[in-house]
C-alpha cells in the first residue's frame, strides 16, 4: 500500500502542497485529479522521493521510500525526458539498466516494448526526430521496462491520437492485471473512469475529495432525474415534490432532486400525472464530481 499522510511542500514563498492525504491499495489504479497548478506533479515527485516534504510522510508498505525502493518504481513525467540524440532502442535499454536490469535482459524487454508500441520503424532513429506522440510511447517504454511495483504517470495520454490512446489504455490494463499499482493524472476524465478504482481531487495544494467513484457519488447531495414527456402535468407534479427544473431537451424534462429521494414514489406520482415514456435517475459523472470538488459549479 502507498500511504500519503498530510504532506506539505513549499518553494520559497510559494506553498505548493498545504495538506494532501490519500492511500492506495496494492494492485489498484488511482486517479490524481486537479487543475493546472493544483500540486499534482509536486505530489507525484514527493511520492517518488525526488522531493522531500516539509511536513507529513509518504510510505510504501509501511516503510519510508529510499533509493533502493525507488528503483522498483517507474515514472512518466509530463514533460519530455528523452535524450534527443540517442537512438530509441538504445535509450529504452539505458533506462532499463538504470533500474537494475542487465543489458541482455534490458535489450530483450526493449524489443518487446518496441513491438508492442508499434514503433519498430523508429527503433534506430534519434528520439528528437520522432513526433510528440511517438516520443510519448518511447517514454512509456522507458518507465515500464523494469516492471515496476508502482508506476506513476503524469498526463500519459498527452500527444497520443485516439488509436494510440487505446493502445496505451490496453497496456495500462495489462500492467494492472500483472499486479502493478498505477497512479495517473489526466484531464481526460472518461479515460480515468475506465481505468481507476479510486480517486483523489486536489486543488490549491489540498485534498478536496477522495474515494471510489461509488463513494464520491454517495456524497453527492443531489440527483438528476430525466422524465418524459415534458408536459405541464409533469412539471406541476415535479413542483409538488419540491423538484427544481434543470432543463429540457428532446422532449425530456431534467429535474434536480435530493439524493435521498424516494424514486419509486416519485415514479408513481409521475405515472399518476401523465403517460410516462421515460424515467431515469442520472448519477453524477466523474467530471461533475471533479468540478464540484475544486469549487466550480457542475
Amino acid at each position: 500500500m502507498l500511504s500519503v499522510e498530510h504532506i506539505q511542500k513549499s518553494f520559497g514563498s510559494v506553498q505548493a502542497l498545504r495538506d494532501v492525504s490519500f492511500s492506495i491499495g496494492a494492485g489498484s489504479v488511482f486517479g490524481l485529479l486537479g487543475p493546472n497548478g493544483s500540486g499534482k506533479t509536486t505530489t507525484m515527485r514527493t511520492i517518488l522521493n525526488i522531493l522531500n516534504p516539509d511536513a507529513g510522510q509518504v510510505t510504501w508498505n509501511g516503510k519510508a521510500i529510499d533509493r533502493a525502493m525507488r528503483r522498483r518504481f517507474g515514472y512518466l513525467p509530463e514533460e519530455r525526458g528523452l535524450y534527443g540524440k540517442m537512438a530509441v532502442r538504445e535509450q529504452i535499454i539505458y533506462f532499463g539498466r538504470l533500474h537494475g536490469l542487465h543489458e541482455p535482459e534490458a535489450a530483450k524487454r526493449a524489443d518487446a516494448w518496441i513491438e508492442r508500441l508499434e514503433i519498430g520503424t523508429y527503433a534506430l532513429r534519434p528520439a528528437a526526430e520522432l513526433s510528440k506522440g511517438n516520443q510519448q510511447k518511447v517514454q512509456i517504454a522507458c518507465a515500464a521496462l523494469h516492471e515496476p511495483e508502482l508506476l506513476i504517470l503524469d498526463e500519459p495520454f498527452s500527444g497520443l491520437d485516439p488509436v494510440n490512446a487505446d493502445i496505451l489504455l490496453a497496456i495500462l490494463l495489462e500492467l494492472k492485471a500483472k499486479g502493478a499499482t498505477l497512479v495517473l493524472s489526466s484531464h481526460q476524465m472518461w479515460q480515468l473512469e475506465q481505468l481507476c478504482t479510486a480517486y483523489c481531487v486536489i486543488n490549491k495544494g489540498e485534498t478536496r475529495a477522495t474515494g471510489t467513484l461509488a463513494e464520491l457519488r454517495a456524497a453527492w447531495p443531489t440527483r438528476l432525474v430525466r422524465v418524459a414527456p415534458d408536459s405541464k402535468a409533469l412539471r406541476d407534479a415535479a413542483a409538488g415534490l419540491g423538484a427544481t427544473v434543470a432543463g429540457s431537451e428532446n422532449g425530456a424534462l431534467d429535474l434536480n432532486v435530493p439524493a435521498n429521494s424516494d424514486f419509486a414514489a416519485m415514479l408513481r406520482t409521475f405515472v399518476g400525472a401523465d403517460s410516462i415514456v421515460r424515467f431515469e435517475v442520472v448519477e453524477p459523472s466523474l467530471h461533475d464530481i471533479y468540478l464540484r470538488a475544486i469549487g466550480v459549479a457542475a
